[in-house]
């Protein structure tokens, strides 16, 4: 399934990686693509949405939708 988020706080690279990385922990299988610029996180994975923001949140980012 593919999770569209809008990711608060992302400033540099190490953010993106970061974000990913977290991501990944979760779903080894997941598709990650990051557009800083715009604020947001694609995610292609079986997770459930719920699951997916809070690695991100973990991670002390602010998912605002």
């Amino acid at each position: 399934m593919n999770q569209i988020f809008t990711v608060e706080g992302m400033t540099c690279g190490h953010c993106e990686k970061a974000v990913t990385k977290a991501l990944l922990a979760l779903d080894a299988q997941a598709k990650v693509v990051i557009d800083r610029a715009q604020n947001k996180v694609q995610v292609e994975s079986d997770k459930t949405r719920e699951a997916l923001a809070q690695a991100i949140a973990d991670e002390g980012y602010r998912v605002a939708a």
